[in-house]
């Protein structure tokens, strides 16, 4: 059958929330919208188990949400939509003999009109393709599309998006993915960059109900204040001037925001008669280096807020004099968050000039600033590259690698927010090889598995506990692509804390966001009965942080690392460390403090070496509390777990203070750590950390990364890969509100990149090991030349800033030929848990191979 053309009183059918993302989308009542947000996600109910097995018998869905509601700057996007004045849109087709569907629709503010592509007569096949034509250069990153409100035909769901700076020549895409086939406005965000022309090419039809494609209005976001993409400049040896400075009562120079000091700032002159505005302060790098983008640092709210800067341009210039038009420009807000500006276009400069034309709060004539930082494109063998944003049609919450060479992912009961016990989770695969992306409700468990436990078994299936559902178990089987139901927690948890131990058990701990708050002793799952036994012996309540909430925040996302003989290191993020046992009733034993660390809620754990482990960031309370930017090793000794007590150091600290952040342990050791706040805000982007860290081991110092496109905070995740590349993505989950990021991208470490970009050249196993080794087997193995290392990194499952499945081990080896090795496998199941592992061959350069998976135990 042919589409049906729109219809205006199709109008009259939306649904609430569309009516709602409507008034967001023409941008005409925030506060209306916090409010239904309110609406939308009640008063917490997490008091007594029962009342959920009480309220589903009834029918009912009581909202158990982290907060009554997103913080108002969940409700702004993180980047201003841009002025659609002067655009023009083209499509490689469009509907005009049977229905007015011109591409010029997408642009004329009019959810009723719309583009659709050719239907009368013989439609035309997919792809389809807008372009839209800005008739000048902006800085754009992200495409909101709106689809069309009277009907499901024609909504995109597989997509790319490219640019161009003269509509002919389009480079690689910049995103794409695939969109959940529903009404709601979705945003397509991609790394920020200068550009005249965007494309989107719709490749399917959301439900494949027939060869179209259609849009009701398409928006472009323009500079989100962060710079992606690009890695921050050294400063060595640069130096700073002014327009004017105070030294007379004040030590402000404008040397102040070089010095790496956020107490210390540059201020326009104050004493005797001020300077009026503008005033301006110019970096001189004293060398000439590609610039793509400025970071400006407000001073600190404790000395008040005169001076921030409001209204500001960029300029740049080779030899100090001549400096050209501005390369950014706009308004920041009145706030002492990080502020950041994308240029249009990477410039080569000597000097960067900041020019300040208004004080943010009109408080009087005054520009001020604790830290002024430059951006320029990063060096790939030093600093990585990130690929295209790939679109998800839920936001990637909870992710597990699979053993087929995929990335499990879901959500709550709905692609964009949660609430209630509603007894199904969206989900869905990702195909690693093809990149695509696929969607699947998943009902017969009974279990909304928002806010869970999980835990990797033996034989490579995944096991989910708890969440919106607070007592249900739900197992993943990739080999059937099927879920199955195993017996319930006899605690409700959500936010608990989960690992497998080394006999093949799981066990649980924790988990006050579910059920009755307090008292969520441990638990252990057998594999053999499916059934859960308690562990009086292992109380909560010994593991717990001095959150200020008390156990529903204290108990929250703990970090636990299994050992031998069914024991468990709690390593965090309380900083009081303890040896539990799970034999018998369980025992828990304190095994001393994380060294002078305090507690570190929001932070998160990783195992890099056998019995070794780094932690990162965190903070002394669950949300708005000052992120740490220290790390610490843990060190178990022999790795076993006899008991004695671990040794903790602090190491090199990280370049930003991170909570909520994820962190992957690579198979040369090193520990990658991405995104998070320095200032913890569930669903907010505020004070987003955009620059991704490295940890190396053998120096205990971080180097920073390729910046990120996209916020990665709160319910975001990191996982790293088969290829030696790690998914980062998510984040939100807050319904109607902008900090929803239904996306994620890959990113390539340095060890796989030349300065140019192109990858290195790789070792490559030339046989292929068994599917299954027992623990202490030798491991016949060849490789396409020859390599110096081998390591299995456990395959991983984050949710919640914590991955405690992932873990790297070494591997003792012999070589026995020209390119032939044999590997030991660990003895001890303590140090190789049962489960899937890939297993990587390293070169002389620490470029390791494409993983082969292989399950051990």
């Amino acid at each position: 059958m042919l589409p049906e053309p729109s219809r205006r009183t199709g109008l009259f059918r939306l649904s609430r929330l569309s009516r709602l993302s409507r008034l967001r989308w023409q941008g005409l009542v925030l506060l209306a919208l916090v409010a239904v947000l309110v609406a939308l996600l009640p008063v917490l109910n997490a008091r007594g188990g029962g009342s959920v097995a009480e309220a589903e018998a009834h029918g009912d869905h009581p909202s158990r949400p982290h907060h009554a509601a997103a913080p108002a700057s969940a409700m702004e996007p993180a980047a201003p939509v841009l002025s659609r004045a002067g655009w023009t849109a083209t499509a490689s087709d469009e509907e005009t003999a049977r229905a007015d569907n011109r591409a010029a629709n997408v642009l004329d503010g009019k959810d009723e009109t719309i583009w659709h592509s050719r239907w009368s007569g013989s439609a035309a096949a997919l792809p389809h393709s807008l372009v839209i034509d800005m008739h000048r250069t902006e800085v754009v990153s992200a495409l909101l599309y709106r689809p069309r409100a009277d009907g499901p035909n024609g909504r995109i769901g597989e997509y790319a998006i490219h640019l161009s700076a003269d509509g002919r020549n389009w480079g690689a895409a910049v995103a794409s993915g695939t969109l959940a086939d529903d009404a709601t406005t979705k945003t397509l965000s991609f790394a920020a960059r200068g550009t005249r022309y965007v494309r989107l090419t719709a490749i399917s039809e959301a439900g494949k109900r027939g060869p179209w494609s259609s849009a009701a209005e398409i928006q472009l976001l323009g500079d989100p204040g962060l710079p992606a993409s690009v890695v921050e400049l050294p400063t060595t040896g640069w130096t700073a001037s002014a327009s004017d400075e105070e030294t007379a009562q004040a030590d402000n120079r404008a040397a102040n925001v070089l010095d790496g000091d956020a107490d210390t700032l540059w201020h326009s002159r104050w004493s005797g008669g001020a300077t009026p505005l503008p005033h301006s302060v110019t970096i001189d790098m004293h060398r000439t280096q590609t610039v793509s983008a400025l970071t400006y640092q407000p001073r600190r709210s404790g000395g008040g807020p005169n001076g921030r800067i409001g209204a500001y341009s960029v300029a740049t210039s080779l030899d100090g004099v001549s400096f050209g038009a501005p390369v950014a420009g706009g308004v920041w807000k009145d706030d002492d968050t990080v502020k950041s500006t994308t240029f249009t276009r990477p410039t080569p400069a000597r000097f960067v000039r900041l020019t300040a034309t208004t004080e943010a709060g009109n408080r009087g004539p005054w520009s001020s600033a604790a830290e002024i930082r430059l951006s320029g494109p990063a060096d790939p063998s030093v600093s990585g590259a990130w690929d295209r944003v790939t679109g998800f049609p839920l936001v990637p919450v909870a992710t597990a690698v699979l053993p087929n060479n995929k990335l499990l992912a879901w959500s709550a009961y709905a692609i964009d927010r949660f609430g209630g016990s509603n007894g199904y989770t969206q989900t869905a695969i990702m195909d690693l090889g093809t990149g695509q992306v696929t969607q699947r409700r998943i009902d017969n468990t009974g279990h909304d598995m928002f806010c869970p436990g999980i835990a990797m078994l033996s034989d490579g299936r995944v096991l989910v506990t708890g969440g919106s559902n607070a007592s249900r178990a739900s197992i993943y089987d990739p080999r059937t692509d099927a879920w199955s139901a195993t017996g319930d927690m006899n605690t409700p948890r959500g936010y608990q804390a989960m690992t497998l131990l080394s006999n093949g058990e799981a066990f649980v701990l924790g988990g006050s966001w579910s059920g009755a708050r307090g008292d969520k002793d441990g638990e252990v799952w057998s594999p053999a009965t499916g059934k859960w036994r308690k562990l009086p012996g292992v109380p909560a309540k010994d593991t717990l942080t001095a959150d200020p909430a008390g156990p529903y925040r204290a108990d929250n996302h703990q970090w636990l690392h299994a050992t031998s003989r069914g024991r468990v290191l709690h390593l965090g993020p309380s900083k009081q460390l303890n040896w539990i046992d799970t034999t018998g009733n369980g025992t828990i034993t304190p095994a001393g403090t994380r060294a002078d660390s305090p507690d570190a809620m929001n932070g998160n754990a990783v195992s890099y070496d056998v019995g070794k482990l780094l932690t990162l960031g965190g903070a002394t309370a669950y949300e708005n509390a000052n992120a740490t930017r220290r790390a610490y090793t843990v060190d178990l000794g022999n790795g076993i777990g006899d008991g004695s007590l671990p040794v903790s150091k602090r190491t090199g600290d990280m370049g930003y203070a991170r909570s909520f952040s994820n962190s992957v342990v690579l198979p040369d050791g090193k520990v990658a750590v991405f995104g998070g706040q320095s200032y913890p805000v569930p669903f907010s982007d505020a004070t987003s950390v955009m620059t991704p860290e490295i940890w190396d081991p053998a120096t205990g110092s971080f180097t920073k990364l390729a910046g990120m496109a996209v916020p990665r905070n709160y319910h975001s995740v990191a996982n790293l890969l088969p290829d030696g590349r790690i998914f980062s993505g998510g984040g939100g989950l807050c319904g109607d509100c902008a900090t929803n990021h239904s996306d994620g991208a890959v990113f390539t470490p340095p060890y796989l990149l030349n300065p140019d970009g192109t990858r290195k050249p790789r070792p490559a196993f030339t046989s292929t090991p068994p599917a299954r080794i027992a623990n202490g087997a030798a491991l016949p193995v060849t490789t396409d030349k020859p390599v110096t290392a081998f390591s299995l990194v456990r395959a991983g499952a984050a949710t919640h800033s914590v991955d405690n499945d992932q873990r790297r081990i070494p591997l003792t080896f012999r070589q026995t030929g020209d390119t032939s090795y044999e590997l030991k496998v660990p003895d001890d199941p303590g140090v190789a848990l049962p489960g899937t592992y890939m297993l990587f061959a390293l070169d002389a350069a620490g470029v390791p191979s494409v993983a082969k998976m292989i399950a051990i135990g």
